[in-house]
């Protein structure tokens, strides 16, 4: 039985380390921090969320296996200074801790896309992590993992996807409660479909918040089209 256990442990040594990608394309940053600059986008598969404004559904399921080395080939091969690992939700692959930190060796400014559902701890500290604070209107409000806030610094990224006045309401509560606002930058979009941008923008400005307003350059472009 030990012999099986040693041949199976050295196979696995053996094997390469890969991720599973739904995609790798260069296109704008359409949000965030590093909006319009071009941006090689690694779309990892695979979510354990279903947020009910989820725009990448197509990421759930399917993909195929690329070893890591490929994936730092292919990313090199787009000639862009500005990586975005994104999902799906990426942290869901255990080794996607590794591939931020290789991008990051190799000189990247790198970003994370990341719910905040799942420990961001052992993010490497070059990357920018986004960590989406899911509101009530998500349907996913319940997944939060309240303990990433802790580990919040400047280089990182809060966004709030806003739903209704309800949700506005209860994000501005937690930017103030937390005092994220003092830590990072605090981005505020409104869901495509249940606010409208001007009306966000106006509560913004009424009551003072200390957010950035943001919305989806990349909708305005190219609508929800797959690899833009």
């Amino acid at each position: 039985m030990n012999a099986v256990a040693d041949a199976a442990a050295a196979s696995a040594a053996l094997q390469p380390d890969r991720l599973k990608l739904t995609e790798i394309f260069l296109s704008l940053q359409g949000e965030a921090r590093d909006a319009g600059w071009p941006t090689v986008f690694v779309r990892l598969t695979g979510c354990p969320l279903r947020c009910q404004y989820c725009d990448t559904a197509y990421a759930f399921h399917g993909g195929q296996w690329w070893e890591i080395d490929a994936i730092l080939a292919e990313v090199a091969a787009h000639g862009a200074r500005h990586v975005c690992v994104t999902g799906g939700e990426p942290l869901a692959q255990k080794r996607c801790l590794q591939l931020l930190g290789k991008l990051c060796d190799a000189g990247y400014e790198v970003s994370l896309e990341t719910s905040g559902a799942i420990d961001v701890a052992g993010v490497d500290a070059r990357v920018s992590r986004v960590l989406d604070i899911k509101t009530p209107g998500s349907a996913e409000v319940e997944r939060n993992l309240w303990d990433n806030l802790a580990l919040l610094t400047p280089r990182d990224q809060v966004k709030f996807v806003i739903c209704s006045r309800a949700d506005f309401d209860w994000a501005k509560g937690i930017v103030a409660e937390h005092r994220l606002h003092e830590v990072c930058d605090v981005l505020f979009s409104p869901s495509a479909t249940q606010v409208p941008a001007r009306e966000l923008a106006d509560w913004i400005v009424a009551e003072k918040l200390p957010v950035r307003f943001q919305m989806q350059l990349h909708k305005f472009l190219w609508n929800d089209e797959p690899g833009r």
